[in-house]
């Protein structure tokens, strides 16, 4: 059931009923890059909210105890370990993270079966992203407050599930699969920058190696809780230093350098040496984590990262003809060889300069 279904209108029509809503006006702010839109509700006495819209399109989660076959078998939410955008998975990470002390939005009504959720309403281009744009906001300001969320977010152990009454969400490990699925990106569209066609016999037999190798460096690593989507547009300055989460329902058992490679490491906007280098000296300030060894974590996680959103954003052009991902994609290729710089990436590195060596044209 879509956005303009008849029934799904009904459904929002008897879930603010019920939350207690109905007599608010409603805005809507348009869809995310999900399958979830947004819709701003103003009360007659001006009290503000947001109906979260999730209808239930997607392929089906990952169910905990599924093997690899049955996840590729189920499509790539199971496969790479997302939430599919459900309802629960969002009301019960916010939950958690209110809990841990963090200003994810309150939740204020749910209902996971038909896809909605009633939310706080922090305000409008509050993104560090916009703030920063705007010059309303340090840029090194912002970075090092946001490392700092990371250090406490980074502090205790990831929990294996997360529970409020009968509603029960996993946090399941970013696996092997999941990064082998998300890598291949790159195998099977980068090449398509240039003209070309994914890597095939040999030259693929040698990615699977190559990539299992960097995969092996990454699943030896300490685990934590990792929001997965941490970066200058899910982050709302809401002043007194306090910083707003949003895109936190694909959470995982992942690692450390995995958020903060998506925070400094940004495809969509540039973020100052300065600014990256004042963000990870604070996190390793407040975490007592060995720089080196960080380093060498940042290099490897920030490179699976960076294959799996170069692959993409060359998907996104010459397959689905969106031609504004080519103006992220410079920027991409430099921090995919930015990371592929460090000794322990050596093999990743040759192999890249040898299929694909335009990567490190801008670097």
């Amino acid at each position: 059931m879509g956005f303009d279904d008849a029934g799904r209108a009904a459904d929002m029509d008897a879930f603010l009923a019920r939350a207690g809503w109905d007599d608010a006006a409603r805005f809507p702010l348009g869809q995310d890059a999900s399958t979830r839109r947004y819709i701003r509700l103003v009360r007659p006495d001006k009290t503000r909210a947001l109906l979260m819209d999730a209808p239930n399109v997607e392929d089906s989660p990952c169910p905990p105890d599924a093997d690899d076959e049955t996840r590729i078998a189920m499509g790539w939410n199971a496969s790479t370990r997302l939430a599919a955008s459900r309802v629960d998975a969002f009301v019960l990470v916010a939950n958690y993270l209110h809990y841990r002390g963090f200003r994810a939005p309150e939740i204020f009504a749910h209902d996971s079966a038909h896809g909605f959720a009633l939310i706080e309403d922090f305000g409008e281009n509050l993104e560090i992203a916009r703030q920063i744009e705007a010059g309303r906001l340090d840029e090194q300001t912002a970075y090092v407050t946001a490392a700092g969320v990371l250090a406490e977010l980074h502090r205790e152990e990831a929990p294996d599930v997360l529970s409020n009454g009968a509603e029960v969400w996993p946090v399941l490990d970013f696996d092997q699969l999941a990064l082998t699925s998300n890598a291949d990106l790159y195998a099977d569209w980068l090449r398509a920058e240039r003209g070309g066609g994914p890597l095939e016999g040999a030259e693929r037999e040698e990615w699977e190696k190559v990539r299992d190798g960097l995969i092996a460096q990454a699943m030896e690593f300490p685990r934590t809780f990792t929001l997965r989507d941490f970066h200058a547009e899910n982050l709302l300055w809401l002043g007194n230093g306090e910083l707003g989460l949003l895109d936190f329902q694909d959470a995982v058992r992942g690692w450390d350098a995995w958020d903060m490679a998506m925070l400094t490491q940004d495809a969509r906007r540039a973020v100052s040496p300065e600014a990256a280098e004042a963000a990870i000296r604070h996190y390793l300030d407040e975490t007592g984590k060995s720089r080196e060894a960080f380093d060498e974590r940042l290099a490897v996680i920030g490179a699976l990262n960076a294959l799996r959103i170069a692959g993409v954003f060359s998907r996104l052009q010459h397959r689905d003809n969106k031609p504004r991902y080519g103006l992220f994609q410079p920027r991409q290729l430099a921090i995919l060889a930015r990371n592929l710089s460090h000794p322990a990436l050596k093999d990743m590195n040759a192999f890249v300069r040898r299929t694909t060596p335009f990567v490190f044209e801008g670097f």
